[in-house]
């Protein structure tokens, strides 16, 4: 199989969402606007209680796709269909907005900290539309594969040696790993050649392919194509998210928490919103 290589590193650059929330951002940004057909990475992190998170109040979406993994504190979400629910340390929600929902997102702490990502994914033209759905995964759902030496990768959507990420009928086949590994040690995977293919690292740092540099916490690595990554733990271990999905190419046309085709979808999106006819 042929290794894919790093083709751009981006680190992370500190922001404001939601009603005031510090986030530390990848794609989204002006150094990475979107890597098709992500929109958006995005992680949260906190570790003081005293001063409470003001949280992601109720906001629209139509177009996408929303993943939110919780690696500590919980989110309350509700929306406009009258779903509400409690997500814990290692819960996931892939929400589908499709044509349209308003929803909150509520972030608290748990044991002194809170921590989690936000991801986008696009939507192809034909789907965006669609009715919108949740898929809530709880952490004992989410397979774990053990490593040799001590580590481990949680497969949260597509195929890791024998085990399915519980995330299922995503247009785009998608591949998350929360990948968890010691000092020195290897782990590697295949990857759809032609599939966008990223890497954060949030804890520690790592080694990918035959590259001597290591890329810690905070960065985001691009891979250029190829049907394989393999990743090594640094010195002090390492901890990373493995993002892989088919790249959609169509227009993207997006403002706020719209991702339509044209503009006229876009504005119509915004009217919706307004005249109360989005969800």
């Amino acid at each position: 199989m042929t290794e894919r290589s790093v083709v751009r590193v981006v680190k992370g650059v500190p922001t404001v969402d939601g009603a005031g929330v510090s986030v530390r951002r990848t794609l989204g940004s002006m150094m990475l606007p979107s890597l098709d057909p992500f929109l958006l990475l995005d992680e949260i992190y906190s570790d003081d209680p005293k001063r409470p998170l003001p949280g992601f109040p109720d906001h629209p979406h139509r177009g996408f796709e929303t993943v939110t993994y919780v690696l500590a504190g919980v989110v309350e979400h509700r929306d406009s269909r009258g779903n509400h629910g409690v997500l814990g340390p290692g819960s996931v929600q892939w929400m589908t907005a499709g044509r349209g929902i308003i929803h909150s997102e509520m972030p608290a702490h748990r044991d002194g900290l809170v921590w989690g990502f936000q991801i986008w994914v696009n939507l192809p033209a034909k789907d965006k539309m669609m009715a919108p759905r949740y898929q809530d995964i709880a952490p004992e759902d989410v397979p774990v594969l053990k490593l040799q030496k001590g580590g481990c990768v949680r497969v949260i959507a597509g195929d890791c040696e024998g085990r399915s990420g519980p995330v299922q009928g995503v247009v785009t086949a998608p591949l998350m790993m929360d990948c968890q590994l010691t000092e020195n040690e290897t782990f590697s995977t295949k990857i759809p050649a032609g599939h966008t293919a990223v890497a954060y690292v949030f804890s520690g740092g790592a080694v990918f392919g035959e590259s001597a540099d290591v890329m810690f916490a905070g960065h985001l690595v691009v891979f250029g194509d190829g049907e394989s990554i393999t990743v090594t733990g640094a010195s002090d271990g390492g901890r990373l998210l493995l993002l892989a999905a088919a790249p959609i190419g169509e227009p993207v046309v997006r403002h706020g928490p719209f991702v339509m085709s044209s503009q006229a979808e876009l504005m119509q999106a915004f009217q919706d919103f307004n005249n109360g006819t989005l969800a």
